[in-house]
């Protein structure tokens, strides 16, 4: 039994992995800036020890670290900055290395490892230059789109009035996980340490076009919806970090190795896009 700190426990990905790690019988230290609040509530309702801990306050990752075999790190600059996540995260790290820990997973982005000139890339590739520096056992898990974030902001104002408004050409493929998938990979992780220590592996479970992005959210939803390019120029008055994101994955791509993914690592119980849309709680999202 392993005793994992998680930082971001109350978001998307730190909560698929303190999931999966209390449903496989391990011991989870749910972080958080927010001991008191109803995600910190749900999971010391599923087993977890919530204990507060902030980037910016060495002493309490000291503390909440302290003793602890693991660590499933991750970081976003979204809320702060560029400059904040790199500076936090590395922060996060020294004081894993402090804690002498056994294994530290650092959930990245796929590939922020190759110039992306993406601004939310690249402070991530700081931050694993800083991990592979640090002395520490890691591994970098670098997942591709999040199919979870379908399930908000424009998507669901495009879906209102049946578009899926997307900033990419409608023929254009796009490697796509859910944070459920992304959580279950990292226990994997977590757990089989010697075998993914000094790793780096990008992680994705579909791969799909925006068209037939549409096509399966028009299942999920019972009505038609169809692909409306956003354009880039929209995307980049609202956000230029963004706007490198979209323009990379329209120009590069994610090309992550899906069908190899499934096949070693099946266990993962990975899900396609239209598994993850069928799961959603649609009238609920779009009332």
């Amino acid at each position: 039994m392993l005793t994992v700190a998680v930082t971001g426990a109350t978001g998307a990905q730190g909560g698929a992995t303190a999931r999966a790690l209390l449903t496989a019988g391990h011991r989870v230290r749910a972080l958080t800036r927010r001991p008191d609040g109803p995600a910190a509530d749900a999971l010391r309702g599923l087993g977890a020890d919530v204990r507060h801990a902030d980037f910016d306050d060495p002493a309490s990752l000291d503390a909440a670290l302290a003793g602890a075999d693991s660590l499933f790190a991750v970081t976003t600059p979204f809320g702060t900055d560029i400059a904040t996540e790199t500076r936090q995260g590395k922060t996060l790290v020294d004081a894993a290395a402090a804690a002498r820990l056994g294994h530290v997973v650092f959930t990245s982005a796929a590939h922020a490892d190759r110039g992306t000139g993406v601004p939310h890339y690249e402070s991530k590739h700081a931050i694993e230059q800083h991990l592979r520096a640090a002395g520490v056992p890691w591994t970098v898990i670098a997942p591709a789109a999040f199919m979870d974030n379908y399930a908000g902001g424009w998507t669901l104002d495009g879906l209102r009035d049946g578009t899926f408004a997307w900033p990419m050409p409608t023929a254009c493929p796009l490697t796509l996980i859910s944070a459920a998938d992304i959580g279950a990979f990292a226990a994997l992780v977590l757990q089989r340490r010697d075998e993914f220590v000094g790793r780096r592996i990008d992680i994705a479970s579909d791969e799909l076009t925006p068209a037939r992005i549409a096509e399966a959210l028009e299942v999920a939803l019972g009505r038609p919806v169809a692909h409306q390019e956003v354009p880039l120029a929209y995307v980049r008055s609202r956000s230029e970090d963004l706007a490198a994101m979209f323009d990379y994955f329209a120009t590069v791509g994610l090309d992550v190795d899906v069908a190899g993914l499934r096949r070693d690592y099946p266990e993962v119980g990975w899900h396609t896009f239209a598994d993850w849309a069928a799961a959603q709680d649609w009238p609920a999202l779009l009332s």
